[in-house]
């Protein structure tokens, strides 16, 4: 397993394409704050409800010099077909070789994806997302293990809150993401 990042450390740098072609830099947004959020797949019913939650969030975080980039561990194809569908104001990044994944340390654990789907909860999650209208389905291809990750990059580059989840319904509160973006520098 690649090593966590920690607070207070130096976001990795990269250079990807988003689902429109367009290059994407974590340099070219220094100055601003950044929510990097790493998914699991681009079918997941979870996946898309909290990019939906997002993308109803965008204009406020915007305000606030918060932008979104969301990375996918789905090739291109199948990031058009799924969550692209929801035409996000924000990057969607195809990573399906997890090559970010593994500079940022996201996981993937059998046992966790497991624990998840066995707890009590998941039947009012599972309600959630279909009430959204999202099926739960897997992707041909896809690493179904993956865990959910996002980090909180400041105007410098520099990592202020790693989260880790815990259990794929388990994502940074929205709390803390608007405590962020609302912090002046």
């Amino acid at each position: 397993m690649n090593q966590k990042l920690q607070p207070g450390s130096k976001a990795p740098l990269f250079q990807v394409t988003d689902q429109h072609g367009k290059r994407v830099s974590l340099e070219q947004y220094r100055g601003r704050k950044v929510l990097i959020s790493f998914f699991r797949y681009s079918a997941c019913a979870l996946c898309n409800l909290r990019i939906q939650h997002f993308i109803e969030r965008h204009p406020a975080w915007q305000r606030q010099s918060l932008d979104i980039i969301a990375f996918f561990e789905s090739p291109e194809i199948n990031l058009q077909a799924y969550v692209g569908k929801q035409n996000p104001p924000f990057p969607l990044i195809a990573d399906p070789s997890a090559v970010i994944y593994d500079q940022y340390g996201v996981e993937s654990s059998e046992e966790k994806v497991q624990s998840t789907l066995a707890a009590p909860s998941i039947k009012d999650v599972i309600a959630e997302v279909e009430a959204a209208g999202y099926k739960l389905t897997t992707e041909e291809g896809s690493n179904f293990y993956r865990m959910p990750a996002e980090f909180l990059v400041d105007e410098d580059g520099i990592i202020r809150i790693c989260h880790y989840s815990q259990v794929v319904t388990e994502h940074l509160p929205f709390d803390t993401i608007d405590l962020f973006a609302a912090a002046s520098r």
